[in-house]
Order: structure tokens, then sequence, then C-alpha cells
């Protein structure tokens, strides 16, 4: 029987099975289809997502993202920055800067060293996409800056934005005895959303600082979403709720987001390294 081993991988409690499918080159199929088990916390090995190092066309390596619902996901900010201590850490690149491909483009990334030790890693995600036919938001074309959008008890203000994968970001003056994890789910599976969204409820502490809860398309809620923090960061800058530079709190730690000039989002934070074991194919 064929084993594939991986690495537990975890950046602010957003975790993820890697794998070096490079050693094995299983297709997309198996992967989508061996995700919801794989993924469960119960029955699995558990995770936020299976993300895949591949070879890539316009850089030496590539990134896939599987969510545990079995659907493949364009970006995810943690799981790059995974992959990017991962990759260092393997000695499979020379040098602390390189590019990774992704389904949302080539992403520059630095892993930031403390002597030999790695201390976090900073990841350009390029600019983000404003206008809602490249999000995509269904409607004519247009930048989606707080519109309202009706729940069954309720009506919420929103701000769309694309850092490879589609967010909805929700300004709410507290995040205190409110139903989010309903309204993500109701808010991912909207008419507005074509290909669906991922959700940030967020709490504006300062225009330098806020607190921010996660529900993420085809998982549900996690602790943190490095995508959903750049959307979360830009979405203030266009409201004008936030300055340029904000340290983004999320239920498993900090990312430092950085949106200056409306020109690309510069993000950083922690990747580590959880465990390794294998499974059967």
């Amino acid at each position: 029987m064929s084993v594939i081993f991986f690495t537990k991988m975890q950046g602010l409690g957003n975790d993820f099975i890697v794998i070096n499918n490079m050693k094995y080159g299983l297709d997309k199929n198996y992967y989508a289809a061996r995700a919801p088990q794989l993924c469960h916390r119960h029955f699995g090995i558990g995770a936020d997502g299976l993300a895949l190092l591949e070879r890539g066309e316009k850089a030496p390596f590539s990134m896939r993202i599987f969510n545990p619902d079995g659907s493949e996901a364009e970006m995810c900010g943690n799981a790059l920055r995974c992959l990017a201590r991962y990759l260092w850490e393997r000695g499979m690149c020379e040098s602390p800067n390189f590019s990774l491909e992704t389904g949302a483009g080539l992403k520059e990334v630095q892993v930031l060293l403390e002597g030999k030790a790695v201390r976090a890693v900073r990841v350009d995600m390029g600019p983000p996409v404003l206008e809602s036919t490249g999000i995509p938001v269904s409607g004519p074309a247009r930048r989606v800056i707080d519109e309202k959008v009706s729940l069954q008890e309720t009506e919420l203000n929103f701000t769309a934005i694309s850092m490879g994968n589609p967010h909805c970001v929700v300004f709410l003056p507290s995040l205190q005895d409110i139903p989010w994890p309903r309204w993500g789910e109701m808010l991912e599976n909207n008419p507005l959303f074509p290909r669906r969204t991922n959700v940030e409820f967020v709490r504006v502490i300062s225009p330098a600082e806020v607190e921010v809860k996660v529900w993420e398309r085809g998982v549900g809620p996690t602790l943190a979403c490095g995508t959903g923090a750049c959307a979360v960061v830009v979405a203030g800058v266009l409201t004008g709720r936030l300055h340029s530079r904000v340290k983004v709190h999320l239920p498993g730690g900090e990312l430092e987001i950085a949106w200056e000039n409306e020109g690309r989002v510069i993000m950083e934070g922690p990747a580590e390294e959880v465990y390794n074991g294998s499974f059967n194919v």
C-alpha cells in the first residue's frame, strides 16, 4: 500500500496538511475527494485545508489549496506563509526571498530571519481587485463599498474585495452577542456572490488596529485568514475607517498589514511546523 507523507503546519491557528505533491504527482481529483476526510477534526488528521506544493510554470514552485468541502481555493495567505517556511527550512530555495505561484498569480515572499531561526514571513500579496466584475459580485460593474445586504432578520453594510479570492467585509460596533457564524454562512452563499465568498466581521479598535472574526468559504469559522486580513485593511482604507498600516487581531493571533497609496498589499505574520506524519493512499 502506498503512503503519502505530510507536514502539519499552522499560521495563527489556521492549519494545513502540507504535502509535497512533486513526490507523488496525484491529480486534483484525488485531493478534492480526500480533503473532506483528511481535514475532518474527528475522523481524519484535522485541518482547515490541504496545501499542495507542486512545480510551477512561472516560478520553481506553486501552491494549490483544497478546502475541507473538497473545493479548490484560488489563494490562501496563511498557507502561503507556511509553504514559504517549509521550502526554506528544507533547503529547497537558495535565498529567503523568492516567488511562489498560486491560483491568484505569482506572490513574492520573504522569510524573515533572526540568525538562522525563522521569525516571520512577509508576503507581497499584490494589488487588491476592487471592481465587482473581478471579485465577483453580481449586478452592474462598480466598486462595492458600504453597500447594504438584507439577511433574514437584519440588514448589514458590506464592502467587497478580492485578494485573489473573494471577500465580504462587514464593519460592526461590536462582535459580542451577534450570530456572526450564521451571518457568515448566509453571506457566503448569498446570490450576490457567484463564486461564494469569505466573510470578515470587523470591530475597529483604532485607525491602526482592528479585531476580526472570520468565516471562510468552504470551511466555516477559522482562527485566522491572511487574505481576509488584507481585505479588511483595504476595505477600512476605502471607507475611511483605517490608516494604511494596521495591526489585525484574529482569534489565532496578529498580522501586520500595509496598503499604501492604493498599491500592493503587504502581509507579515508567523508560520509554524506542528508535526510530521503519513497516511495511506
